[in-house]
């Protein structure tokens, strides 16, 4: 698996810092290593230079086998070698071994190289096939031969390797020492800016969509020199401009929350006595024209629609404000069962299905409220589905939560309206008909008193298939 580089901030400094050590030691070291090279080259060559020859011209004395001459190795250093090439061909070539000669057995190859060899008193680097490399010079001699002089190369590669190898060693613990320290300057460095991020993510996890937030306190040491004290004064603005659009629109919500509340209140009077009076009047024992009668019905019954939504205003508004529901043990399972059989009552052209555990499931709350939640689920089923739609009521429980699926096989809910199904006054049939009685607020209601009992409820619908699914703790 092919390893990804450092994203963090900490990461790519300490990294950069490292890679930026490790090319200025690799530079160092390949210029040190070549300077040292060329240092010691020049040295073989001026040993060669100083030289002069002796050892080779004296090799051509060894050709007389009754002579005493010997060759000259005085002066010379050990493994020194030396040849001498007449007509381009080696005649005699030793090495310097012990202060000794040491004749030499060459190849076809090895008397190739020292012809190629040029006089021109320069060094000259080669390969011999029994010595290894030599740095060689070759002069003229008197006898219009060529002699050939030359010293080991092992001295200075052995060096150069040396060399190499501490600095290696130099330069492995100077990074690793390096990238150590580097690392925890650079965490040091970044503190401020981790302060920032915290505080970013800390705002970036309220819940700024609803409800009363109190927001943190500005971050310190906001120093406008640095970048990092830069990001941080922005941040510290940024919330201040946060923290009073969310103090006003808290204030606007409590305003509206009050007046809602305030309005059903004050209508719940009047809309009662409309209602009573219509109710007595159709009472009247006397003789009613019928266009009156039918006056005082549609009185009574837009007076109890209205009733209606005055009596789920308020409760949104005690939801709303965060107004504790009584909480005892609540039969689940009889809740279902109850508001299965209103539901068959009030849609018999439906199928209703019931899927439940055989053991009751019991949670904590509101049963009221409970049974109105889950009746305006299976009302939204009736209502919003053609007669001979298959609802399907499910109850299912693990160790944390009882959830109520409603599942039926109707046209679906339109995409674009799914977003915002639980809203206030939310209707498919932006006319607002007034054939189903629907009030829009249905939903609402139950996103609210599941909400309040520390439950979820989501939606999930597709054209034949939508279901309602409402979680409630255990």
């Amino acid at each position: 698996m092919k390893r990804l580089p450092p994203r963090t901030l900490h990461g790519q400094l300490t990294a950069g810092l490292v890679a930026l050590l490790a090319l200025a030691c690799l530079a160092v070291g390949i210029t040190t290593a070549l300077a040292l090279r060329g240092f010691l080259m020049g040295r073989l060559d001026e040993q060669l230079t100083t030289s002069g020859g002796r050892f080779a011209a004296s090799l051509e004395h060894e050709a007389q086998p009754d002579s005493d001459n010997r060759p000259d190795t005085r002066g010379q250093a050990r493994s020194t070698f030396g040849a001498r090439l007449l007509d381009g061909t080696v005649t005699q070539a030793a090495v310097v071994d012990a202060a000794t000669d040491r004749p030499l057995r060459l190849t076809p190859k090895d008397r190739h190289s020292l012809a190629g060899v040029p006089a021109d008193g320069r060094g000259h680097s080669i390969r011999l096939s029994t010595l290894g490399a030599y740095r060689v010079t070759a002069v003229r001699g008197d006898d219009q031969d060529i002699l050939i002089t030359g010293l080991p190369l092992h001295p200075v590669e052995e060096t150069v390797h040396r060399l190499e190898a501490v600095e290696s060693v130099l330069f492995g613990t100077a990074l690793v020492i390096t990238g150590i320290s580097g690392a925890v300057w650079v965490r040091i460095s970044l503190r401020p800016l981790q302060r920032v991020t915290a505080r970013a993510a800390e705002v970036a996890s309220l819940p700024l969509a609803s409800g009363e937030i109190a927001m943190p306190g500005p971050l310190p040491d906001t120093d406008s020199r640095t970048e990092i004290g830069q990001v941080g004064s922005a941040l510290n603005h940024m919330l201040g401009h946060v923290e009073n659009a969310l103090t006003r629109r808290q204030a606007s919500e409590e305003r509206l929350r009050q007046f809602a509340a305030d309005a059903s209140h004050e209508l719940r009077t009047p809309v009662a006595n409309i209602r009573g009076h219509a109710e007595l009047a159709l009472r009247h024992h006397g003789p009613v024209p019928g266009e009156v009668r039918h006056a005082l019905e549609r009185i009574n019954g837009e007076s109890q629609r209205m009733t209606r939504i005055v009596d789920d205003l308020l409760l949104l508004a005690r939801l709303d404000a965060g107004r504790s529901l009584p909480h005892a043990a609540v039969d689940l399972t009889l809740l279902i069962l109850n508001a299965t059989d209103d539901a068959r009552a009030a849609g018999p052209d439906h199928r209703w299905l019931l899927e439940l555990p055989e053991e009751p499931i019991t949670v904590t709350g509101d049963a009221h409220r409970l049974q109105q939640a889950i009746g305006n689920v299976l009302a939204n089923a009736r209502t919003h589905t053609p007669p001979g739609t298959e609802v399907t009521i499910r109850l299912t429980t693990d160790q944390t939560r009882a959830t109520v699926s409603v599942s039926d096989n109707g046209p679906g809910i339109p995409q674009a309206l799914q977003p915002d199904i639980f809203g206030r006054f939310v209707r498919a049939d932006h006319a607002r008909s007034r054939s189903t009685g629907s009030t829009g607020l249905g939903l609402a209601i139950v996103h609210g008193v599941i909400t309040a009992h520390g439950g979820t409820v989501t939606v999930t619908s597709s054209p034949g298939h939508t279901t309602f699914r409402l979680a409630l703790p255990v």
